[in-house]
This record gives structure tokens, sequence and C-alpha cells, in this order.
């Protein structure tokens, strides 16, 4: 996430996972491959430790304490200023599941398991009614929250997209949008 909105990411570390030595081997962070110093932090705006060791997570705490670093200690949200949800994207829609730090191998769980049933299709149906919304806003006519969520069948709408059958996904959900008895 923080990649995404283009910050500048240094993982020091003896030993990367697979993930990490990808982005690494794209250039899109910067590696130290060593332990904790403690001036590491010289600079940082915010500091994650992630290690196995509680004592380098502590000091990494500490030493960002003290210089007004904004930190978060996975596994221990008392000694954090933030918590990192586990997210599931699909296009814009975004889902954070968060376990307030007590256990982010169990968020981490819950977000593989929705990752692999929620549909990709979710991003065209709200890229679909987007479209919809905005073009009954210029036609001037007013759908009620109650109404949206009577109109959005989702199932049938997925469906749909998943045929290819945008345009008439489109045109189901305005006119159960704009019927009278829905």
């Amino acid at each position: 996430m923080l990649l995404e909105h283009n910050a500048l990411v240094t993982v020091i570390s003896p030993a990367l996972n697979q993930g990490l030595q990808q982005l690494a081997e794209q250039g899109a962070i910067q590696v130290v491959p060593r332990n904790f110093k403690s001036n590491d932090l010289r600079g940082a705006f915010l500091a994650i430790a992630a290690t196995d060791d509680p004592i380098t997570n502590a000091a990494v705490s500490d030493k960002g304490r003290k210089q007004r670093i904004l930190i978060n200690v996975v596994d221990d949200p008392k000694v954090s200023d933030f918590i990192v949800p586990s997210i599931v994207r699909r296009g814009d829609i975004t889902i954070a599941i968060s376990t307030a730090g007590k256990s982010p191998a169990l968020a981490r769980k819950i977000r593989t398991e929705l990752d692999a049933i929620l549909p990709a299709q979710y991003a065209r149906l709200l890229s679909l009614v987007s479209d919809v919304r905005e073009e009954l806003a210029q036609r001037q006519i007013s759908v009620d929250s109650e109404k949206w969520q009577r109109s959005l069948k989702i199932d049938v709408l997925l469906e749909m997209i998943g045929k290819g059958q945008i345009d008439q996904a489109r045109k189901k959900l305005i006119e159960d949008l704009i019927a009278k008895d829905n």
C-alpha cells in the first residue's frame, strides 16, 4: 500500500521473503541486508517492525517514539501508533480486515478466504453501478437508498457481467431502479 502511494520504502533485514525479494529485484524497494541499528530510523516518517524478535521490535518502537516517528509493531497494538489491515481489492472496491493487532495471522487468513471467493467481476459491477448512478443524476431521477438495495441483485448482475452482457446488465439495473413496484 505504501508503494501504491509512491512512498520510498526501505527494508532493513538480513533475509527477505519471496514477496519482498521480488520488490527488491524490481527496484520498488530499497534493501539494507542486515539487522536493525539505532540510527536506521533517521529521516523516516513511519516504521513497521515486523521481525520474529520481540527485542528488535521493541528497539524499533523505542527509537521511533524518541524520534517522533509513527510506529507499527506487528502483533503488538499496544506499542503501535497505527495498525495495518489486511486488504482485499477488486478495482475501486476495498475490503479491510483488522483484528486490532491481536492476530495478523487470522486477518491474513480471512483476507485469503475472501480473496478466493470474491469474484473479479465486482470491479466491473462497481463501474456499471457508478455509470448508472451518474446517468440517473443527469436525467434528474432520484432513487432512495432502499430502492438501490432492492435493485442491486448482485448475483444476477455478476452473472450477466461474467457472460459479457454489460449493456444488458446496465439496462436491467436502470429498469429495476426506475420501476414503480420494485
